[in-house]
């Protein structure tokens, strides 16, 4: 066999294994890393799903916490929303892992949050244990809690196992990986051994080289290249080597980069969230960041909301930085790392009223340049310690206010229950005492003192008017009332033929249309209601003016409005119309009397029927209040109108 055919047919063969070679570096490799890559992905989701979890239900309970406290409803918003989004984020970490143990967590979790939610939420959403001083149910409520806690913590435990068992396949793939290529490469060797016989001055050193390339790159020497030599073929084969080499390598670089910018955040996070000790946190935190940067000595010292000042270093005994940086340390700018001599970098954290100010400082003599992806990575890690701590920080604030507002919820109480007794036997004996007076017989009264007299009956009856407003804004919610099936509009004409002789006293015009329009309510609360709104419409429509009202009904919502041609309330009161002893700027410079109870009464009883009432008005041309109620079924037998 000629030279010539040697060289070839051993050219080919090696071109064919080389082929191969980068088939299974560039090819095979690429799939397997993406498929790598697409693992590590679908177990952060099922990671922060499982955060999700946790950060949900306990949204939930500060949300039913709070409601049980203050009994307002707004608190049940976040309840309402995790309860799907905790069942979301529970299908999500079965999407993200595959693992028998996963699931078998994935389904104990389900029955920790069902168990919470049936046990402790639900009774005190619906009303059946409202009671704050209910111990036995917040005792439970506490242990399913932690129960759900533990289960969380396991879940994490185990996907993070999970993460290392994929971890580790991926290492054993990456070894089989270059085994393969190393196999290929002692292959082409073997063949280009026998090719150099013929041809050792165009072949041997360049091969050669290009040996010792194949065999550092398969060591793990990342940055080595071959020096082009040799033949144009040859001279092309190591230039695709070079590339291939240097693709790897970036493609590591930014993998082991991401995984690292990943890993440290979430880490930090997770132990800012699981705040126990603060030292010990401190020093987690610390070693984390220290670690993950290569740094010879991490610094931090924060304030944490309600706990202190959390002031930690690693390594133990580590010198920190000098006393008189301290104030330049705490007074930068927020997360925005700032580079010094000798190799130091830190970071402000907060600096406002909701994050006490702190730092983060850093130093690595050994390798003094940080690059911007590591300064993009602190900045990330020092958003993440300013967030859990204005987390905190709310946190505390909520309680707070909580408290705080319970306790002028029972100052307030106790001030109407004083007030309302103190004023209510006085007056008592004020009426009937003055109307004995103003019924006796036995002496003819002078125009002057039947004057006085009307006065003071006037005057009396009003303050019990407000005395009565006061009891009735300061009744306990949910009190049991005796409910009933009635026509709204026999309530309304009773409601207006006991004011038509206040609307003739003022010369107004009463326009009254109305079909019946069944509800379920209390007929006497539904009659105050209607009373308030008439006798406001009454008050604040000037002589000669009109009160219009209408109602309509259909199979949903009964709707009555009350319409007048009175003088109107600004736009800037509309807001807090409803508000006890509220009253317009208008009305007070009008000096209209009244102690501003009217609408906030209106209002308590729409809500307890379920309804909602809303108000339009233009000042100088009047206002209307439409008062919607849920409809009832007609009775088979329909009471007579009253």
């Amino acid at each position: 066999m000629s030279v010539q055919r040697r060289l070839n047919v051993g050219s080919l063969a090696m071109l064919g294994l080389f082929m191969i070679l980068l088939l299974v570096q560039f090819g095979f490799g690429t799939l397997l890393r993406a498929e790598q890559d697409t693992e590590a992905a679908r177990s952060t989701r099922a990671e922060i799903a499982n955060d999700h979890v946790l950060q949900e239900m306990t949204d939930a309970e500060t949300g039913v916490r709070g409601y049980q406290l203050t009994g307002d409803v707004a608190f049940l918003e976040p309840y309402e929303n995790s309860r799907a989004a905790v069942m979301a984020a529970l299908d999500d970490i079965g999407a993200g892992s595959s693992g028998s143990r996963v699931a078998a967590l994935i389904g104990q979790q389900r029955e920790a949050v069902r168990a919470w939610l049936d046990t402790y939420a639900v009774p005190i959403v619906s009303g059946r244990r409202l009671a704050v001083d209910d111990d036995e149910l917040a005792a439970e409520g506490k242990q399913l809690f932690d129960e759900l806690r533990r289960v969380n913590a396991a879940m994490d435990q185990a996907l993070a196992a999970d993460r290392a068992d994929m971890r580790t396949a991926a290492s054993g793939d990456r070894r089989e990986m270059a085994i393969l290529a190393a196999c290929l490469v002692v292959a082409i060797l073997a063949i280009g051994y026998s090719v150099a016989r013929t041809g050792r001055r165009q072949l041997l050193l360049p091969l050669g080289d290009l040996t010792v390339t194949i065999r550092r790159l398969a060591a793990g020497d990342r940055s080595i290249r071959a020096e082009p030599a040799g033949s144009t073929e040859l001279r092309t084969v190591i230039d695709a080597l070079n590339e291939l080499a240097a693709q790897t390598e970036t493609l590591l670089i930014a993998e082991h980069a991401r995984a690292a910018r990943a890993g440290l955040r979430q880490a930090v996070a997770t132990e800012m969230q699981e705040l126990g000790d603060i030292a010990h946190t401190g020093r987690r935190i610390t070693e984390l960041i220290g670690v993950a940067v290569g740094a010879d000595a991490v610094h931090c010292e924060l304030v944490v909301p309600g706990r202190g000042e959390m002031c930690s270093g690693w390594p133990a005994g580590a010198p920190g930085p000098p006393v008189d940086r301290v104030v330049e340390l705490i007074t930068g700018k927020s997360c925005d790392p700032v580079c010094g001599s000798g190799g130091t970098v830190w970071l402000t954290v907060g600096g406002d009223a909701e994050c006490a100010p702190g730092y983060l400082h850093l130093s690595r003599p050994g390798n003094p340049t940080w690059t911007a992806a590591e300064q993009r990575l602190l900045a990330g890690v020092g958003r993440e310690i300013e967030r859990a701590l204005r987390q905190l920080n709310l946190q505390n604030n909520q309680a707070r206010l909580i408290t705080e507002l319970r306790m002028l919820d029972q100052r307030k109480d106790v001030f109407i229950q004083t007030v309302t007794h103190e004023l209510r036997t006085p007056l008592t004996s004020i009426l009937g005492y003055t109307e004995m007076i103003a019924d006796e017989d036995g002496g003819a009264l002078t125009s002057v003192q039947q004057r006085a007299l009307n006065a003071i009956l006037r005057n009396a009856h009003r303050l019990h008017d407000t005395i009565g407003d006061l009891i009735l804004l300061d009744r306990p919610d949910g009190t049991a009332v005796a409910a009933e099936t009635l026509d709204l509009a026999a309530v309304a004409v009773t409601v207006r033929d006991e004011l038509d002789s206040a609307a003739k006293a003022k010369n107004l015009t009463v326009t009254f249309t109305a079909d019946q329009g069944w509800v379920r309510g209390v007929r006497t609360q539904l009659q105050r209601a209607l009373r308030k709104l008439l006798e406001n419409a009454i008050k604040f429509t000037p002589s000669g003016g009109s009160v219009t009202c209408r109602m309509a009904a259909d199979v949903r919502s009964v709707a009555i409005s009350v319409t007048d041609t009175g003088i109107g309330i600004p736009a800037e009161d509309v807001p807090g119309l409803f508000t006890p002893f509220h009253r317009a700027g208008n009305a007070m410079d009008q000096a209209v009397q009244g102690p501003g109870l009217g609408l906030a009464i209106v209002r308590d009883i729409v809500r307890d029927h379920g309804g909602t009432i809303s108000v339009q008005s233009v000042v100088g041309r009047g206002t209307t209040f439409t008062l919607t109620l849920p409809a009832a079924a007609v009775p088979l037998k329909s009471p007579a109108h009253v």
